[in-house]
């Protein structure tokens, strides 16, 4: 059976020589698995099209057996090439990717957090690497997840207080806007880290280079 979707290039890996295992995250569908054979030939019409971040249509063919499905085509969206100028971008980028595959079940509709994601990739193009946008993506996914801090019952200074809510409420471009102090960038690094660790067992290794300042 056929299937058709739109989708962010979340991880990809070899499976053999010649093939990549590529994972996407996509609204309607979820997280979804699919084998690019032979994307690793010269000639591959996949050849080019299955980077980290991509935004693209994709069609693949369900598997019965396993929730490994085999990708047929690809056309590219969006590349956000931004990203790849900067090393803190794609450590920004890829820890957000970790933590999504991390938090969410494969082939689960997931429209609000792949709304999230593509808005987060779109703003790392858009401004240089900070700690607090991280630490946005964070708390708007914990939202999401039905796992917002309760701040009243925090350990937080009032102005950290005062970002944490900001950073949930707020739309993209005024977070790219905000300044932090080095105290209030440690303060919220180790209140995050504590809550996520608290709630979820364990974070991506990448989320210590993707947070500092």
């Amino acid at each position: 059976m056929i299937e058709s979707a739109s989708g962010l290039v979340l991880r990809t890996r070899r499976l053999t020589e010649t093939s990549l295992i590529v994972h996407w995250l996509t609204p309607n569908l979820g997280r979804v698995a699919t084998v690019a054979k032979g994307a690793l030939r010269a000639k591959s019409p996949f050849r080019g099209k299955l980077d980290l971040f991509y935004l693209e249509d994709f069609s693949f063919v369900r598997s019965r057996r396993s929730e490994l499905h085999t990708l047929r085509e690809v056309s590219i969206r969006e590349t956000f090439p931004a990203i790849r100028r900067e090393m803190g971008r794609v450590q920004q980028a890829s820890y957000a990717a970790a933590l999504v595959e991390q938090v969410t079940e494969s082939e689960t509709p997931l429209p609000e957090i792949f709304e999230l994601v593509q808005s987060f990739l779109k703003t790392l193009g858009d401004t240089a690497p900070q700690p607090h946008l991280v630490f946005a993506f964070e708390v708007k996914l914990l939202a999401e997840l039905g796992l917002e801090p309760d701040l009243s019952k925090s350990h937080l200074t009032p102005g950290a207080r005062e970002i944490v809510k900001m950073l949930s409420r707020q739309d993209w471009n005024p977070i790219s806007k905000l300044k932090t102090s080095t105290t209030q960038t440690n303060e919220l690094r180790q209140f995050l880290h504590g809550f996520l660790v608290f709630h979820l067992g364990r974070i991506p290794a990448g989320r210590f280079a993707a947070v500092q300042g």
